[in-house]
């Protein structure tokens, strides 16, 4: 025992102080040769490692960084519309504010009638302030910025929304939310500083109508982020894993009827143009394995002078266009390209070209099925096309307005002519697109190993 407690006891040596040349142990004495200084290193509980690096042969201390802890923002995957939070309408934000405002009671142990009002004015003005803010601080927390969205997710909004509507919204929310806080605090710090309940009343008064006053004025803003929550979480939600077939077309060949047959979608099918107005999504099932198919608004011929430009979008096709152009552009989809040379879809099967022409050639890398719908009419069609430009004399278009193109597949939903033939391809082009899926993370996977 008495040699653990000196070694106890020197523990507590402080490291400036020279031990002596002799310890007294419980079993001898030991001579030391010399005075030795101990380092802080030695008897220092919290103990502290220095990196050192070799100069001139000596060990030179290295400068530690410390890392910073900060991340930087991850851009989100698909589904960030459906992580929305739910706003209230602002009427009843308001109301529901002032009846939890309304139940603060003073503080207990004021005996000071005028205390004892000012003290609940400025508590209640204090916390409608706060019922008010939080939820509108919730709503510019949780809606993602546009920037950190997915890029198709980021197209959506400027085409559904409007350019710059989604983020000027959300500001005049935030806008909202400063003044309601500078308000509410302004007339809660007059309301305590009241010399009489008389006083301290009509503070109270005024401020909740001052207050009441601001939302009922600037919560449009609050039922615009309503109105933006609900159209984008009604989006249909695209599944980056599962291979996805996306039709295309122009406007009335016979898209939506296609979806309706090969998937469990349900597009309105009418016969005139842009009967879908946006994107629309369905599923098929085939052996056991799942897919997707997307309807998407039909094309018409454009003069698309950004064709060949880094902007995905060309300016001067409607927005109802965009979203199909948005769709080839940031998804990894197959394309079923449908065409219609009955003349029934209201577009020249030429005209049909010039658009075939130009997506193919903007979406070359995509994997592709060219598809004749409504070839049940094509011997009955009496309609004759006039085109400019000498365009009959092309060998290639000449050739389209006969057959279509190369190894397209003619159907007809309403005869069920060919619908067994593009079945098999389309799974076969599924199949395909699966495979590409899987081959692109091979890479991620080699180098996270």
């Amino acid at each position: 025992m008495s040699g653990a407690f000196s070694l106890f006891e020197s523990w507590h040596i402080p490291c400036t102080r020279f031990l002596s040349r002799t310890f007294q142990f419980s079993r001898g004495s030991y001579d030391m040769q010399r005075p030795i200084k101990r380092q802080a290193l030695c008897f220092c509980r919290n103990m502290q490692t220095v990196t050192c690096e070799i100069v001139d042969a000596s060990y030179v201390p290295a400068p530690q960084n410390k890392p910073k802890d900060k991340r930087s923002p991850q851009v989100e995957t698909i589904g960030a519309f459906q992580k929305l939070p739910m706003v209230m309408p602002s009427v009843d934000i308001f109301h529901s504010a002032m009846r939890k405002a309304k139940r603060v009671l003073p503080t207990k142990g004021i005996a000071n009638i005028a205390r004892r009002e000012r003290n609940r004015g400025a508590k209640q003005l204090d916390a409608l302030m706060k019922e008010l803010a939080v939820p509108l601080r919730g709503y510019i927390e949780n809606f993602p910025k546009r920037m950190y969205l997915h890029p198709y997710e980021r197209s959506l909004i400027e085409l559904t929304l409007g350019d710059g509507n989604y983020e000027e919204v959300l500001r005049k929310v935030d806008a909202l939310r400063k003044k309601v806080v500078s308000v509410g605090k302004e007339h809660a710090s007059l309301c305590a500083k009241s010399l009489s309940k008389r006083e301290a009343e009509e503070r109270l008064t005024e401020g909740l109508e001052k207050l009441q006053e601001i939302f009922k004025r600037e919560g449009q803003a609050v039922d615009n982020l309503l109105y933006i929550a609900k159209t984008l979480r009604a989006m249909p939600v695209v599944d980056l894993e599962m291979p996805t077939l996306c039709l295309v077309g122009a406007p009335n060949v016979g898209k939506s009827s296609l979806v309706r047959m090969l998937s469990t979608g349900k597009p309105e099918v009418c016969n005139y143009p842009f009967t879908t107005r946006g994107i629309l999504m369905g599923h098929i099932t085939i052996n056991y394995q799942h897919f997707q198919v997307t309807d998407t608004p039909g094309l018409l011929k454009r003069c698309d002078v950004l064709l060949h430009s880094l902007t995905p979008i060309a300016e001067d096709r409607n927005n109802l266009e965009k979203l199909t152009l948005a769709v080839l552009s940031h998804l990894p989809t197959a394309i079923l390209y449908v065409h219609d040379l009955s003349g029934e879809c209201g577009m020249s099967p030429s005209d049909q070209f010039v658009i075939y022409k130009e997506i193919r050639e903007r979406f070359d890398n995509h994997l592709w099925l060219d598809v004749v719908s409504k070839c049940d009419l094509l011997q009955e069609s009496s309609v004759v096309f006039i085109t400019e430009d000498g365009e009959t004399n092309h060998l290639e278009l000449a050739k389209y307005l006969k057959i279509g193109p190369k190894g397209a597949i003619h159907v007809s939903v309403k005869s069920e002519e060919g619908l067994n033939e593009l079945t098999n391809n389309v799974h076969e082009v599924l199949m395909a697109q699966m495979g590409r899926i899987r081959s692109s993370k091979i890479p991620e996977n080699i180098e996270v190993a």
